[in-house]
């Protein structure tokens, strides 16, 4: 008599949520600013994120003003930041 075995389950890997869109913008001014204050460079305030959504998904949601303004100031951070001293030791 043989006995056929069913294969065994591959093991599941523990997988990690992707951060939301709202904490990886966070993230990325944390990160930007921790980077220009240890360079020198006085960047000005990040957007700050939208307080009024309804949620209901409309066209031209504040979040999507947010996300531009969010992409937008990264820009400008990196571009500071690239020219910005070399070697600058902060205060």
């Amino acid at each position: 008599m043989t006995i056929i075995r069913s294969p065994q389950p591959p093991r599941m890997q523990m997988i990690t949520p992707d951060p939301s869109p709202t904490q990886h913008t966070q993230d990325m001014f944390r990160d930007l600013v921790q980077r220009a204050q240890t360079a020198g460079v006085v960047l000005r305030p990040p957007p700050p994120e939208p307080t009024t959504c309804c949620g209901r998904g409309c066209n031209g949601c504040v979040w999507e003003g947010f996300y531009a303004a969010a992409d937008y100031w990264r820009e400008q951070a990196l571009q500071k930041l690239e020219h910005a001293p070399a070697g600058r030791q902060p205060l």
